[in-house]
C-alpha cells in the first residue's frame, strides 16, 4: 500500500544514541578592537572600536632624546606598558591596551551579527518507508531539516558545511542513503518547503520551496567525522544576498570561553543561543548508520535543539570554534559541538580530493597505535589560562610500515610530527589524527621522538599517492 506522507524529519534527529541524540541582544556597549591606526613623526594615533559602532581616537607620544612625554616628568601610558612587560613578556601593545581598556562585557551582539552572514539553514530528501501497521507501510518522500555555514566563495560555487547526518539517511532507499534533494536558506531570505499535492513520476510527493531556496549539490562527507560540504552556485547565492561571506575560522579555544550557536532550532528558523565552553575535548559515542562510533567532541552549555545540527558555534569575535551536532537527551545543558581543528582538517581534505572525483576524506596511515600517559593541567599565569597536556607513547607498530620507516618503535615517546621541515607538536594523542587530515602525497614527513635514551628525529618520508586512503 502507497501513500503520500509529509514527514518533516528535524535533523539534530532526536536519534538517541548512547546517550545522546543527534542534531540535525545583548546591549552593553564593549571595545571590540584597539588597532594603531597612523603615526606622525613621534606620535602614534589609537583607534578604539565599540560594539555600538562608535570610535574614539587618542595619541601616544613616545618622547625625544630619552625623554617621555611633554617635559619628562609626565606618567606615559609607556611606562605603564614597560610595566606590564615586566608581568607579562611578550605582550603586544595592542593587546596592552585592550586588556586596560575594554569593559567587563564581551561584544556578543557584534560577534552574532558578523556570523550570521555565514549561516543558513538546509533541507534534504530522502525515498523511505514507514510502517503504519505490522502489516502495511508507506513509500514517500521524507524531509529533514538541519543547519550550515558558509565554508568558501569563489566565483562559481559557493560552499557550505553541514553534518554527514543530515545529508544521510541510513532508512533512505537511494543507493549511497545520500539526499536526493538539498536546498538552502540564508539567514534574513528563510521559507519552508510546502507539499502542495503533486507528485513526481514514481508517485512521490513533490515540495516547493519559494524563491529564496537555493538548490544544492553534495561534494563529499565523512561519517567517520560527522561532517560534509554540499555547493550551490554562487550567481544563485549572490542573488538572493550579495553580502554573505565565508566563515572565519578561529585560532583556538578555551574551557570557560563563550560558545555562541546559530542554526534552525527546532525547525522554527535561525536562532541564536549562547553559553561556555564546558570541556574543550572528550569523546562521545553516535550512531548515525547503524553503527556505533566514538566522535571527538567539545562539550559546551549552550543550549541547541533538533535542526541546530551542522550549525556554527562561534567565539565572541565571530569566528568558528565548531560545528554543532549533538546533544545529551536527558540534560539541555550538556551539548556537543566537533571541535575547531577536526571540522578544519575535514573540510579542506574533503575539498582537496573532490578535484580528483573522491566524496570521502583520504588519508595516510603510519601504521602504529599510540596511548597517553602522565596526563596533567598545565595552567600558564601569563596567559590566563590552561591546558591538558599528556605524553604521547607507541603502543604498537605494523611491520612493513610508514612508521618503521620513519624509525619509530612500541614505547617511544613521540614529541612532533615534521611535515616538509614544519614541527606540528603533540601535546595529545589525538593531535596525530589532526595532522595526518592535512598531510598529501608529495609531502616529507619525519617524526620527532625520544627513544627511551635521547632526543631524536627519525628517518625521513616522502608519502606517495597510493599511501594515501579513502576513509
Amino acid at each position: 500500500m502507497k501513500k503520500r506522507i509529509l514527514a518533516i524529519i528535524l535533523c539534530f534527529c532526536m536519534i538517541f544514541a548512547l546517550p545522546f541524540t543527534i542534531g540535525c541582544n545583548n546591549n552593553v556597549v564593549s571595545v571590540v578592537s584597539v588597532e594603531k591606526t597612523a603615526s606622525q613623526g613621534l606620535t602614534d594615533i589609537y583607534t578604539i572600536t565599540y560594539s555600538d559602532g562608535s570610535t574614539f581616537t587618542f595619541e601616544v607620544k613616545n618622547g625625544v632624546n630619552g625623554v617621555d612625554g611633554e617635559n619628562g616628568n609626565d606618567l606615559t601610558i609607556e611606562q605603564v606598558f614597560e610595566k606590564y612587560l615586566e608581568i607579562h613578556p611578550g605582550a603586544t601593545y595592542e593587546e596592552f591596551l585592550e586588556k586596560f581598556l575594554s569593559s567587563s562585557a564581551d561584544g556578543n551582539a557584534v560577534a552574532t551579527n558578523k556570523a550570521l552572514l555565514s549561516s543558513a539553514k538546509i533541507y534534504t530528501e530522502f525515498t523511505v518507508e514507514q510502517a503504519i501497521n505490522p502489516f502495511q507501510y508507506v513509500i514517500d518522500t521524507a524531509i529533514s531539516s538541519g543547519s550550515a555555514v558558509i565554508y568558501k566563495i569563489d566565483s562559481d560555487y559557493t560552499y557550505f558545511i553541514t553534518n554527514y547526518h543530515v545529508v544521510y539517511n541510513k532508512s533512505a532507499h537511494e543507493t549511497d542513503k545520500l539526499a536526493k534533494n538539498i536546498n538552502i536558506y540564508l539567514y534574513g531570505s528563510e521559507d519552508s518547503p510546502v507539499y502542495e499535492n503533486e507528485v513526481d513520476i514514481n508517485g512521490y510527493a513533490v515540495y516547493e520551496y519559494g524563491d529564496y531556496a537555493i538548490k544544492a549539490e553534495y561534494v563529499g562527507g565523512s561519517i567517520v567525522h560527522d561532517l560534509a560540504i554540499v555547493r550551490a552556485q554562487t550567481s544563485v547565492v549572490k542573488d538572493i544576498n550579495s553580502g554573505v561571506q565565508p566563515i572565519t575560522f578561529a585560532s583556538s579555544y578555551k574551557v570557560g570561553e563563550t560558545a555562541i550557536a546559530i542554526g534552525n532550532a527546532e525547525d522554527e528558523g535561525l536562532s541564536v543561543t549562547e553559553g561556555i565552553i564546558s570541556v574543550d575535548n572528550e569523546f562521545i559515542s553516535l550512531d548515525i548508520d547503524g553503527a556505533s562510533r566514538t566522535y571527538r567532541s567539545i562539550r559546551i552549555d549552550t543550549p541547541i535543539y533538533s535542526g541546530n545540527s551542522g550549525g556554527g558555534l562561534y567565539d565572541t569575535e565571530g569566528n568558528l570554534i565548531g560545528i554543532t551536532n549533538a546533544g545529551d537527551g536527558t540534560d539541555q545543558n550538556v551539548n556537543y559541538a566537533i571541535p575547531l581543528k577536526v571540522v578544519r582538517g575535514v573540510v579542506e581534505n574533503l575539498m582537496e580530493y573532490s578535484k580528483v572525483g573522491s566524496k570521502k576524506v583520504n588519508i595516510l596511515s603510519l601504521g602504529i597505535n599510540v596511548l597517553a600517559v602522565n596526563s596533567k593541567y598545565v595552567y600558564d599565569s601569563v596567559k590566563g589560562y590552561g591546558e591538558i597536556q599528556e605524553e604521547v607513547v607507541v603502543s604498537a607498530v605494523q611491520e612493513n610500515s610508514i612508521a618503521k620507516t620513519l624509525g619509530l618503535e612500541e614505547n617511544y615517546k613521540l614529541l612532533a610530527i615534521n611535515i616538509n621541515g614544519t614541527p606540528y607538536k603533540l601535546t595529545r594523542y589525538f593531535d596525530i589524527g589532526d595532522i595526518i587530515l592535512t598531510i598529501r602525497s608529495g609531502d616529507a614527513i619525519s617524526v620527532t621522538f625520544n627513544d627511551r635514551t635521547s632526543v631524536k628525529t627519525g628517518a625521513e618520508y616522502v608519502v606517495q599517492a597510493t599511501d594515501i586512503k579513502e576513509i
